[in-house]
């Protein structure tokens, strides 16, 4: 409320706008996603926040109803949705499927809760005799006037109350998760402690003015820019894990080609009937990383035959005494015995124009079962020292034949 132009305000609040805007399409497509509702409803409560507290609104919000100070019940309104919106949210986005039923019963409580609140607000405000307009200073202004106390102290109440509440369940809850969910959780605690200390602020401002002494500068111009610095790290706490995630879900598909390169170009020589799923500069990254995975099982098809049990063996015995784990042995071994079988399945289709079977397959493959697993399996090939000596010495063996 510093901020005369509300520029400081706007922007924020135009931003945590867009941001819910973004949201709606997800939401029209999954209009039963309740955690989505609620992400949508809390940022366009947030935007609201920013829209209605700064001084230009709160003008404009007394001058278009008549009233002198009747943007001050608007304003505690919103900022009580905003603390109720919060609530709801953390409670459906900390329960699981299993607590889905009593995540449902605390969140119409909560919203009851928010809901009286706001209309007590209203009432106590027309009870109330508000005749000179303060844009900035009605808390301490009027803290002794009948009906609009009682107004501010209900308005506080409710705020310290929640604020308590989320700071304690988000503090919690950050305890137990990690990446982008723990980052966006510290966002919310800590934004919550700024919302105590604006709220400390208010009470001592207000208590001020009951014991007859003047502490006003506390409650502005001093507590309002740390509320808004609250609520604007409130938001981004709870968008960042979900646009993370959505990150997340992009970057994949890419990290994924990008560490599929070195078993795709080992094994293409021996792929032979891959169908063709990438057709242009245009195809998504989801099909070319079909289109990868599909030629190196087929790589791997082809020179099953080939694989040697023992060479397998042999290199399981050495990867078992340096990998970190029993899963990189296998992907050690797997890659080992791949690379082995290509030198042969190449040396013998040079001589007779064709790949010669062995009359018993080779050992199973266990890296190549999943995604982690053929990712694992490029890795070695590219990067093992025991896949690199077995393959140089199945070229030596090779060239001597």
């Amino acid at each position: 409320m510093s901020n005369p132009n509300g520029v400081a305000f706007y922007i924020p609040g135009a931003l945590l706008f867009v941001a819910g805007c973004l949201k709606l399409p997800p939401l029209w497509r999954n209009p039963k996603d309740e955690l989505l509702r609620s992400v949508c409803i809390l940022l366009f409560v947030a935007a609201g926040v920013f829209a209605v507290a700064a001084v230009p609104s709160i003008a404009a919000i007394n001058r278009i109803s008549g009233l002198p100070n009747f943007a001050a019940p608007v304003v505690y309104a919103i900022l009580t949705a905003f603390s109720g919106s919060n609530l709801v949210l953390i409670i459906r986005w900390s329960s699981g499927p299993e607590e889905a039923a009593q995540a449902a019963r605390w969140s119409r409580w909560c919203n009851w809760a928010t809901v009286t609140v706001i209309a007590t607000l209203f009432g106590l405000f027309a009870l109330g005799e508000a005749p000179v307009e303060r844009l900035v200073d009605l808390d301490t202004y009027y803290a002794n006037t009948p009906y609009i106390r009682e107004m501010i102290v209900l308005y506080l109440v409710a705020h310290t109350t929640a604020a308590v509440t989320m700071t304690v369940l988000c503090t919690r809850w950050a305890r137990v998760v990690h990446g982008p969910l723990r980052a966006g959780l510290v966002l919310i605690v800590i934004g919550y402690i700024l919302n105590l200390v604006y709220d400390a602020l208010k009470f001592t401002a207000v208590g001020a003015r009951w014991s007859g002494h003047n502490l006003d500068h506390l409650s502005w111009p001093i507590a309002p820019p740390i509320a808004a610095v609250s609520a604007l790290l409130i938001g981004i706490g709870f968008v960042l894990p979900l646009l993370s995630q959505r990150l997340i879900n992009l970057v994949n598909p890419w990290v994924r080609y990008y560490r599929l390169q070195p078993a795709w170009r080992e094994l293409r020589v021996a792929t032979q009937h891959s169908i063709n799923l990438a057709g242009g500069l245009w195809t998504p990254m989801e099909v070319r990383v079909c289109q990868l995975e599909s030629d190196i099982y087929d790589g791997i098809l082809t020179l099953h035959p080939c694989l040697d049990p023992e060479i397998h063996a042999a290199a399981l015995r050495e990867a078992l005494k340096t990998a970190r784990t029993e899963e990189d042995a296998h992907a050690v071994a797997d890659a080992a015995a791949l690379a082995h079988a290509l030198v042969v399945w190449t040396s013998k289709t040079a001589r007779q124009g064709s790949g010669a079977d062995r009359a018993n397959d080779g050992p199973l493959l266990t890296s190549a079962g999943g995604v982690a697993g053929l990712v694992r399996l490029s890795k070695a090939l590219s990067k093992s020292p025991i896949v690199r000596a077995t393959r140089e010495a199945a070229v030596l063996e090779s060239s001597i034949r």
